[in-house]
């Protein structure tokens, strides 16, 4: 007796599992660049090719059938065997021109980028850069970028770090701040002051109190997920923040609080696929950033 061999499109495997991770269909065709209807004809012939139901549809939702959910682990490692393939591709290109994708903190995208990137547009000049300014910590197993700049050591074996020197992290306020309420001698003359702080923000609430800066959090009256939007609220004279020393210096219209405060320290990580360092152009970005973020600060 002969097995039957099921004939099926590896983009309606994609598909079925979008849907699975996103919830939706809607969701699901929005992650993968597709229609809803194209990705409904995906998921449906490939039903038709399994000869199962994959979902079924309980009101205005889509539920998981058992046959569906007994295929989503084997259809995940699919991706993970579909990813090492294309990093194992990428990672012998040896071509110093193509896209280089960067996800860093929005902060760093806005002030500490743009400078490399002109360096490099000096130094290879078909390289087209995607920046990825995401405060979120981006899966490069996954292809999302092919470098990141991170605050925190990555743990997984197949990612490679190299770290940079720290970036000093001072409390500013605006020049015109400082003006109305004065300017504070000591730490402790801060524990009335209005600050802009950050979503989850109860380590730098610790961090400020260990320096004498007793604060709580009832002084963060302007609360953000954004880097960029705190530094724009700081300049415009909201509140005091704490940022790093190497932006708030672009920035005129700043005045750093407390000069004589022990800096909370930043660690810089540059990140990368292990496999992808043998890649030219990658190779040639990531040396480039380990220059610039090296230097003194």
């Amino acid at each position: 007796m002969t097995e039957r061999v099921i004939d099926f499109d590896w983009n309606q495997m994609r598909a079925f599992l979008a849907t699975v991770e996103r919830g939706s269909l809607s969701a699901a065709a929005r992650a993968l660049g597709l229609t809803q209807p194209t990705l409904s004809r995906q998921i449906a012939a490939l039903e038709q090719a399994l000869g199962l139901l994959l979902f079924e549809r309980v009101g205005r939702r889509l539920v998981l059938t058992a046959a569906g959910g007994q295929l989503v682990e084997q259809v995940k490692i699919m991706r993970a065997a579909a990813d090492r393939i294309g990093l194992a591709a990428s990672g012998q290109s040896q071509a110093s021109e193509g896209l280089v994708r960067i996800t860093s903190s929005d902060i760093v995208a806005a002030y500490l980028l743009p400078p490399v990137l002109a360096r490099l547009r000096e130094v290879a000049p078909g390289i087209v850069v995607e920046v990825i300014a995401s405060n979120s910590i981006d899966d490069l197993m996954r292809r999302e970028a092919d470098i990141a700049i991170r605050h925190v050591q990555p743990d997984h074996p197949d990612l490679i770090a190299r770290r940079c020197p720290d970036s000093a992290v001072m409390i500013y306020a605006a020049s015109t701040l400082l003006d109305r309420l004065g300017r504070p001698g000591k730490a402790a003359a801060l524990a009335e002051a209005p600050f802009v702080g950050f979503v989850q923000g109860e380590s730098l609430v610790a961090e400020l109190n260990a320096r004498g800066v007793l604060v709580a959090q009832e002084n963060f009256r302007w609360i953000t997920n954004s880097f960029v939007a705190s530094l724009e609220m700081v300049r415009q004279g909201l509140g005091m923040g704490v940022m790093f020393s190497e932006v708030a210096e672009l920035v005129p219209e700043l005045e750093c609080v407390l000069p004589e405060m022990k800096p909370i320290v930043a660690p810089m990580w540059l990140v990368a696929h292990r496999e992808l360092q043998s890649s030219k152009r990658i190779r040639l970005v990531f040396d480039l950033l380990v220059e610039a973020f090296s230097r003194p600060r």
